[in-house]
């Protein structure tokens, strides 16, 4: 792959860290956006040929000028990685809209605020490549993430119609939706809502107690994924979606299955309202 010019999102850990060191590792310029010093500092030690900005994607007003002054200093970009963001698990009766506003404003309202401060970019160089992250939690629900859910489901949308808008430019838009992987994202980056309504306990108790056993153990490696999203960069013809991971799949298609099913089941009153 000919060098190329990666601004990520969430760089210091989980995907974005994966994803930042694997394209150092091919020569690539990586441009390692943080929310933190702290987190600044992490990227910068464990990565040091990474160059690091500050950039909190809830701070909307401050994006396209933090992105303006990495072109200035860096050259154009070549390549947005969308990766910031974290989940939240909780019961909805159980759980605040205050957290649900949270989970939106980093996971929605980052991602677009971040990939609107590169479109016009893109669009006037005809030349770019946005790769969205979502998550199979925004193809299939489970109960316990919610607003997590939510959140994946309403990038995966707008990912999808970016794709479409982008495409008459030569922009690339892709939703990359990974599986279980070993990341913190079920340990460390996961908020977690306090439990009080005893109704719940059966459904949801084995449900976290799982996922907090499961953290750090997932089947998914994120450096596989890491050369899976240099691969899909380095594609032609990039998909609308990627799932990755073996439980994506498995999820994913089994979900579509009984959508067809459920479609099918209602198609005679679906169809009964046309006049």
């Amino acid at each position: 792959m000919a060098a190329k010019s990666f601004f990520i999102t969430g760089a210091n850990s989980g995907f974005g860290f994966a994803i930042a060191a694997a394209a150092i590792k091919q020569g690539h310029l990586v441009i390692g956006a943080v929310r933190s010093e702290q987190a600044r500092a992490a990227l910068v030690e464990r990565l040091p040929a990474a160059r690091s900005v500050l950039c909190d994607v809830t701070e909307f007003d401050r994006i396209t000028d933090i992105v303006a002054q990495a072109e200035e200093d860096h050259g154009p970009i070549d390549v947005l990685i969308n990766n910031a963001g974290y989940g939240h698990e909780g019961i909805l009766e159980e759980s605040s809209l205050e957290e649900m506003r949270r989970q939106f404003d980093v996971n929605v309202f980052g991602a677009v605020a971040v990939a609107k401060a590169f479109l016009p970019r893109f669009r006037e160089r005809r030349h770019g490549f946005i790769v969205n992250m979502t998550s199979m939690g925004g193809m299939i629900t489970m109960p316990g993430i919610a607003y997590y859910c939510g959140s994946k489901f309403a990038l995966q949308g707008i990912s999808e119609v970016m794709r479409a808008e982008m495409a008459p430019f030569g922009v690339h838009v892709t939703a990359l939706c990974p599986g279980s992987f070993r990341t913190d994202w079920a340990g460390r980056s996961m908020i977690r809502s306090e439990r009080s309504i005893a109704d719940y306990d059966a459904l949801f108790d084995p449900i976290r107690l799982a996922r907090q056993a499961k953290s750090g153990k997932q089947l998914g490696d994120p450096d596989k994924l890491a050369a899976a999203v240099l691969g899909l960069v380095e594609s032609g013809n990039p998909p609308p979606q990627l799932l990755l991971g073996s439980d994506a799949f498995e999820l994913v298609s089994d979900r579509l299955d009984r959508l067809r099913q459920e479609i099918e089941a209602w198609r005679s009153v679906t169809t009964s309202t046309d006049g």
